[in-house]
């Protein structure tokens, strides 16, 4: 399923389509399986392409991107995800499991 969202094309033959299918099937079994609700799930995929974006797109450094996480954590403006609103749909314990899931 996640396959047709992203508009894969060539899945069988593409590294780069596999690995981007692994990285966004990882993070939603591991947000699923903290039954987060459906907007948390949005939220939270929003957050990993938001991350991947950085890495790819800006070429943030880790630190960088930590910064970036930090600021979308705490609901801090600045970041490309206040198209989206805010993050405090999470609980703090949530976050903090985000945190050390990435």
């Amino acid at each position: 399923m996640l396959e047709e969202i992203l508009n894969f094309k060539q899945l069988n033959m593409s590294l780069k389509e596999a690995i981007l299918l692994d990285y966004y099937t990882a993070g939603f079994c591991w947000a699923k399986g903290l039954n987060f609700s459906l907007m948390q799930l949005s939220g939270f995929m929003d957050l990993l392409h938001f991350l991947l974006e950085n890495l790819r797109d800006k070429r943030m450094t880790l630190g960088d991107n930590l910064k970036e996480l930090g600021k979308a954590m705490a609901g801090i403006g600045g970041t490309d995800l206040e198209r989206s609103g805010d993050l405090s749909f999470f609980s703090i314990k949530q976050a903090k499991a985000i945190i050390d899931y990435l």
